[in-house]
């Protein structure tokens, strides 16, 4: 069974730039999309990026685009988001998520595609 496990969350200053790890504890195919989420207290979901492990991508949207990056170490079983200049309203718990291989955009973005996620880690910005 695939698990995902996150690391790098934290609490940071306005400005400052944090990068989130995602481990893969399994894999059975090359063949997936991997994606990163956030999310506030009641509110859904929402795409950040994602990056298709065989290569594809990446894929980017939101407020955050332009001031992240996604990336995979495939020889580490890792995906990354890099995330700078760092606002205040980022503050949300950070989640990456994995889906076979997406076909659309529209798909990539929908958190209700992904079968697979990981616990999620906090990511506080302080003004």
């Amino acid at each position: 069974q695939v698990q995902l496990v996150e690391s790098g969350g934290g609490l940071v200053q306005v400005g400052e730039s944090l990068r989130l790890s995602c481990e893969v504890s399994v894999r059975t195919s090359n063949s997936f999309t991997l994606a990163w989420f956030r999310q506030t207290p009641g509110k859904e979901r929402q795409f950040v990026a994602a990056i298709n492990w065989r290569g594809g991508g990446p894929y980017y949207a939101g407020s955050m685009k332009g001031r992240v990056t996604v990336s995979r170490d495939v020889a580490k079983n890792t995906g990354y988001l890099q995330m700078d200049s760092l606002k205040p309203e980022d503050t949300a718990r950070y989640y990456c998520a994995r889906r076979g291989r997406s076909a659309s955009m529209a798909t990539t973005m929908d958190p209700n595609k992904y079968d697979t996620w990981g616990q999620g880690t906090q990511v506080t910005v302080s003004s």
